[in-house]
Order: C-alpha cells, then sequence, then structure tokens
C-alpha cells in the first residue's frame, strides 16, 4: 500500500478506515489513495515536502511551511489519519489538537503566546501591526483565565481556542438576533 503501482485492496481500506477512527467512508479512502498516488510521483510510497508543494493551494498558504514538518515523509495511512483532522465528522477537539501541533513548532507539548503571536503574525502579516497583534491576543488568552507568560498544554490550547470558536459560531447567530 501506499506506492502508484500498488492496489488498495478491501483489508488495505478498512485498516486505514481504522487508522483514522472511522472518519472517511470507503470510498474517500480510495479517493484520497488516488490523490496520495498521484501527489507521489516517484512511487516510493510515501509524499516528500516537494511533492505537497507541488499542490498550488498547499505552496501558497501562509503555514506551509509549518505543515511541511508534519507531514514531510508520510505514508499513505499516515496521510490519511493527518487529513482525519479536515474531515466534517471530525470532532472540534480534534480540530484544535491539529492547530496546537501546528503551533507547538518545537514539539515540546507545550505552546507559549509568542508561538501563538508567531502564527498571527504569518496569518495577518501586514494587515495588523504588531501591537494590534499583542493586543487581540492578550485579550484571548485573559479571556479565557490565563496569564500571558503562561506555556499552554493541549488542554488548556483546547480551553482557549474553545472559547475562540464558540466566539465564531455564535457571531453569525448573534447577528441573526439584531
Amino acid at each position: 500500500m501506499g506506492n502508484a503501482s500498488s492496489v488498495l485492496t478491501q483489508y488495505d481500506i478498512e485498516e486505514v478506515q481504522e487508522h483514522c477512527n472511522n472518519l472517511f467512508a470507503q470510498q474517500e479512502i480510495v479517493s484520497l489513495y488516488q490523490r496520495f498516488c498521484q501527489l507521489d510521483r516517484n512511487a516510493k510510497g510515501f509524499v516528500s515536502a516537494d511533492e505537497f508543494l507541488s499542490v498550488p493551494e498547499f505552496a501558497v498558504n501562509p503555514l506551509s511551511q509549518r505543515l511541511l514538518k508534519m507531514i514531510d515523509g508520510l505514508n499513505f495511512k499516515d496521510f490519511v489519519a493527518f487529513l482525519s483532522a479536515f474531515s466534517a465528522k471530525a470532532s472540534i477537539e480534534q480540530k484544535i489538537e491539529l492547530i496546537f501541533k501546528v503551533y507547538d513548532e518545537d514539539c515540546n507539548g507545550k505552546v507559549s503566546f509568542d508561538d501563538i503571536l508567531a502564527i498571527l503574525r504569518d496569518l495577518s502579516g501586514s494587515f495588523m501591526s504588531e501591537k494590534q497583534r499583542e493586543k487581540v491576543l492578550t485579550h484571548v488568552v485573559e479571556e479565557a483565565g490565563y496569564a500571558r507568560s503562561v506555556s499552554l498544554s493541549m488542554e488548556d490550547f483546547i480551553k482557549v481556542y474553545g472559547i475562540v470558536a464558540r466566539g465564531w459560531v455564535s457571531s453569525p447567530h448573534e447577528a441573526k438576533k439584531s
């Protein structure tokens, strides 16, 4: 499994489904395998950073360099597991766990204020000043009950992002009430 010349068996599909907590249907896994084989141009059984960068949408993503560190050299099974956080069936916690891994660039299991600020800088570019970024982030972290100096564990990070996510989800709803 994992190179362009191989074929997925029913056993392979079920194994991948189990590996990604059944977040993808069998047909979705077959489609993902076809895409994986297209990316794996040299049929090595894994996709390199250069191959990922051949996807235009990925190459222009402001977080692509951080993501590349997570996905460079993934085999098919791990490729699907990585993508499972993007599934509509994935829980908010699974999505936030992926975000945590993107923010935790040094893989120490903690995300600092500066780590989050660096991401915000990557995403906002010149549209926000450094002072504005710091103000927004300080507000969010303090609203979640943390000091700016704290490093967040995964559990803490989920709490902070849960507040942000609830804000995103409730904003359109609140707008309808007005």
